[in-house]
């Protein structure tokens, strides 16, 4: 069985569990006591030379980057299948995929980490403004992209829509609710109320 060494507010973990769930993969979850530093030990270390979450353990084989690990389920589990089987199909969910972490996940980092763990009086305004401006700007392309389908690659659940779920949970924190394009606001909705998605909400 796998093993996927998270912790539950991991944005990248909860990507992956939700892949995993999508897939019908059995697997154990290996809670990493995070605020214990836990991540920082020698023998976590080990497995995961970044001290980061989440890793992914496949019988003496360790992933330890989550847009990988994404891509080997989908390589070792192909049914149901969560990339197109056309090249170019491929090529785009590989695209999104990298756009999400490049563009997305920095700057959703920023906010969500500040807003979810300190009190608003240490929270550092104008890095949160600045991130919330760049999120709002990628989020017009991601609007773009949607226009007239209901998913990002070939009017299809995919990977690429994966990705972004941990952070769509989390859009109110990020950009004023009002302000999010149309399609965006859609296509969050209909991925957030998936099951999977559903079955990991974070607790916090």
């Amino acid at each position: 069985m796998l093993r996927l060494h998270s912790h539950p507010f991991s944005t990248f973990g909860r990507r992956v569990e939700i892949a995993l769930i999508e897939k019908n993969v059995p697997y154990e979850r290996v809670e990493i006591d995070l605020a214990g530093r836990q991540h920082k030990t020698p023998e976590y270390k080990a497995i995961n030379p970044y001290s980061r979450v989440p890793t992914l353990e496949d019988h003496g084989f360790y992933l330890y980057e989550s847009s990988a690990i994404l891509q080997y389920l989908e390589a070792e589990h192909p049914e149901p299948a969560l990339t197109p089987a056309d090249n170019k199909g491929r090529a785009k969910v590989d695209m999104h995929l990298r756009l999400c972490d490049g563009q997305m996940a920095g700057p959703a980092g920023v906010i969500i980490f500040q807003k979810r763990f300190f009190p608003e009086a240490k929270w550092n305004l104008d890095s949160i403004a600045k991130a919330s401006k760049d999120i709002a700007a990628h989020l017009e392309i991601v609007n773009q992209a949607l226009e007239g389908q209901d998913y990002l690659v070939n009017d299809r659940y995919t990977l690429a829509d994966i990705a972004y779920i941990p952070f769509l949970h989390f859009l109110p924190l990020m950009v004023d609710p009002a302000t999010v394009p149309a399609n965006v606001a859609k296509w969050s909705a209909q991925l957030l109320a998936r099951p999977s998605s559903q079955q990991t909400i974070p607790a916090k």
